[in-house]
């Protein structure tokens, strides 16, 4: 087991050439407050004076110590190829491979480093300094001085000093695979321990706190620890350790660690006999390295999953970030290609990446086509617009001067057109739609198609700003279609398709039959072309059948002899007038319409002025205007549907003709006939600034992932147990 403490070693070093945190290694890191004597305790475990000294705050930055045990045999070994003279030596990672044998420059090569990052005036830093010591006389363990925990800024401390080291203390424990050795002072009250306060908010069960008691021999006389050390006081569950750190004096007097702990284990003996062998400096040194293999062990599996895991990660990440480009020509042609490709497939519907979220691409134009668009012209009403009146007056409007025996043609035409006028907005706004449609497209593509394009932002952006003005060219040559579309269908009015034929004859149809049903109800003795009074009391007026050509005058006559009728007789017989006697009963209809509008004589006193035209506002309509108006709304009705029906065939055709399959045929051959140049190639090309530095930063944590990997492979089983 011994062999995985060296392990987690090689993997720190694997992961700091990187300068990463992202594995959280096993270590042990030691808290406590400001000259609690932490960094004493950390000497003694060396064995050698190897850390800057003094009162005051003397350790400013993170020191990530690594001891690590050589045999005699591989210190020979090791001395003959590097050439080391001595039994002992230490490393920096910053200083790469230079080799110090002298502790004292390794300890003046730390205050210079703390100075470099941290000032001179008592700052700090969160940046760490690793130092790895090779010696006979350690065991392995890996070890975290951190800054002691300090109340008042003091020199060139920020007012947040405070807040700041704990910060610092709270990232280094708050990791779940280290071990916290909170270090108090042993002529302080255990209660008010800091550094087992900070501990206990990371670790509230204790699993990974061990307690070290400092400064035994400067307890007050009459007082001992033996409260605190067997647990009664504050119980630790992995322990708490008592030593006798080396005083000031000590140090000033150059008095060498080996004495220091003689010194410590006579005074052990002599005040607490019981606890002698559970305490002092070498036992805290067996202890913590029992810890740490243990805890080691525990981690082990997780972190060789969790290494996996990021290799696997870094690996597609590398991969999404492409290779660095050789070939320029091949590259561009390879990707104006691509995204072709990916456009019209987007549109086809058989692109790689299919959207789950929302339609797009060619399923979001069939759905603009047959339902916005479809939905928006069944929406429309034939005779939106339009009402009985205005119906009348364009009528009366082109009869012109004449009084007219027939419904004028032209104001059927007139009207029919204005309505299917409307048909054109919705029309032009389909096209528009299918047009935004394929501007999204190309987002889409460069999302989540052609992920390499993102690589090249000027060439991305020459790539939009190339489809994008083939989209602009091609939408006013869609929109004229579409308009001649309807300027066709209002240019001819087809009174002969066949299905507005049919309508006609199916409404005449049921005009006649109607009339026949009424004829049929009269009593058969009643003389025909005669006012008479029905049972009812009321003036009914009889229509002759459809006469012969020659017969046409004398059916005029006997309409126009059959006397004033009643604007209620007129309005009873509209509804079974046959669609071809429009000109019947003229004289009727208009004398009507003389009571109608002029209800008032001039004889009563009333002057009248006669250029005043009369707006009929709200008045009931006479017979035959009843029948012709019917008669015109539902032609109208008859032949928008049949336009409408149309153009909803036609307009989507011709978006597509027009548009969409334009811009997928003609694609490709215009981003090459615009970018595909030689001058274009360098400036097209060109990563975007930070890309080229995430790929090598991504190749190197992917290499180190693989050394890691490969480091924790080498542990065989028997290892672990």
């Amino acid at each position: 087991m011994e062999a995985l403490i060296p392990v987690i070693n090689k993997l720190q070093d694997v992961f700091n050439t990187v300068g990463a945190d992202i594995i959280q290694l096993p270590q042990i890191v030691v808290v406590g407050t400001q000259s609690s004597g932490k960094s004493s305790v950390l000497e003694s475990l060396v064995g050698r004076d190897i850390l800057p000294r003094g009162t005051g705050i003397v350790t400013r930055r993170p020191l990530i110590l690594q001891l690590v045990h050589i045999d005699p045999e591989d210190r020979r070994k090791t001395s003959e190829e590097n050439g080391i003279d001595g039994e002992e030596w230490g490393k920096f990672l910053h200083t790469k491979n230079k080799i110090y044998t002298e502790f004292e420059e390794i300890r003046q090569e730390i205050e210079a480093e703390t100075e470099r990052m941290s000032g001179n005036n008592k700052g700090i830093s969160d940046e760490p300094i690793h130092l790895k010591i090779f010696s006979p006389h350690v065991v392995n363990l890996t070890l975290v001085d951190l800054p002691g925990i300090t109340k008042v800024p003091v020199g060139d401390q920020p007012n947040d000093i405070e807040i700041q080291i704990k910060e610092l203390i709270v990232k280094y424990i708050s990791n779940p695979n280290s071990i916290i050795l909170a270090v108090t002072a042993a002529n302080t009250d255990m209660a008010t321990s800091e550094a087992l306060k900070v501990a206990r908010e990371v670790d509230p069960d204790g699993r990974r706190t061990l307690a070290v008691v400092t400064k035994l021999d400067l307890m007050d006389a009459g007082t001992d620890a033996m409260d605190i050390l067997m647990g009664r006081v504050i119980p630790v569950k992995l322990g708490i350790i008592g030593v006798v750190n080396r005083s000031q004096l000590d140090i000033n007097q150059k008095k060498s660690v080996a004495d220091s702990i003689r010194d410590e284990y006579a005074f052990l003996q002599k005040k607490y006999p019981s606890l002698a062998n559970r305490n002092g400096t070498k036992y805290l040194a067996r202890t913590l390295n029992r810890l740490l293999m243990h805890h080691i062990r525990d981690c082990l599996p997780e972190l060789k999953t969790r290494i996996n895991v990021l290799a696997a990660q870094y690996q597609s990440l590398l991969n999404s970030y492409g290779e660095p480009v050789d070939d320029k020509s091949a590259t561009l042609l390879q990707l104006i290609t691509k995204f072709a490709a990916e456009y019209c497939n987007t549109i086809e519907g058989t692109a790689k990446y299919i959207e789950t979220a929302e339609l797009c691409g060619g399923a979001r134009i069939c759905y603009i086509f047959h339902e916005t668009f479809g939905r928006t012209l069944e929406s429309v009403d034939p005779l939106g617009g339009l009402t009985t009146i205005d119906v009348l007056t364009a009528i009366r409007n082109a009869t012109g001067p004449r009084p007219a025996l027939f419904v004028p043609e032209v104001s059927f035409e007139l009207l029919v057109k204005r309505q299917v006028k409307r048909l054109e907005e919705p029309s032009l706004r389909c096209v528009e739609l299918v047009h935004e449609e394929m501007q999204r497209i190309i987002q889409h593509c460069s999302n989540y198609s052609t992920q390499e394009l993102l690589r090249f932002p000027k060439l991305h952006d020459a790539i939009v700003e190339v489809v994008t003005s083939l989209l602009r060219k091609r939408l006013p040559v869609t929109n004229e279609m579409v308009h001649n579309l309807v300027a066709i269908e209002l240019a001819y009015i087809n009174t002969k398709h066949p299905d507005f034929a049919d309508a006609c004859g199916l409404m005449n149809n049921n005009i006649e039959e109607q009339r026949r049903n009424r004829m049929r109800d009269l009593p058969s003795a009643v003389p025909r072309d005669k006012s008479l009074r029905g049972p009812d009391g009321q003036s009914l007026s009889l229509t002759e059948p459809p006469a012969p050509e020659g017969e046409v005058a004398k059916a005029a006559a006997g309409g126009s002899q059959g006397g004033a009728v009643s604007e209620q007789t007129d309005g009873g017989t509209g509804n079974w007038r046959g669609m071809l006697k429009k000109g019947e009963d003229g004289a009727l209809g208009d004398r009507a319409m003389l009571q109608t509008t002029l209800p008032v004589s001039p004889q009563k006193g009333h002057a009248v002025n006669l250029l005043d035209v009369p707006v009929p506002v709200s008045r009931k309509l006479s017979a035959r205007e009843q029948r012709d108006c019917e008669v015109i709304e539902r032609l109208i009705k008859s032949y928008f549907l049949i336009v409408r029906k149309n153009i909803q065939d036609s307009v989507p055709k011709a978006v597509m003709h027009f548009l969409v399959n334009h811009v997928k045929d003609c694609l490709q051959s215009e981003l090459v006939g615009q970018l595909y140049k030689t001058a274009l190639l360098n400036d097209l090309l060109t990563e975007s600034e930070d890309m080229a530095q995430r790929r090598n930063e991504a190749a190197d944590m992917l290499k180190a992932l693989q050394k890691a990997s490969q480091v924790i492979a080498e542990i065989r089983e028997t290892h672990l147990w």
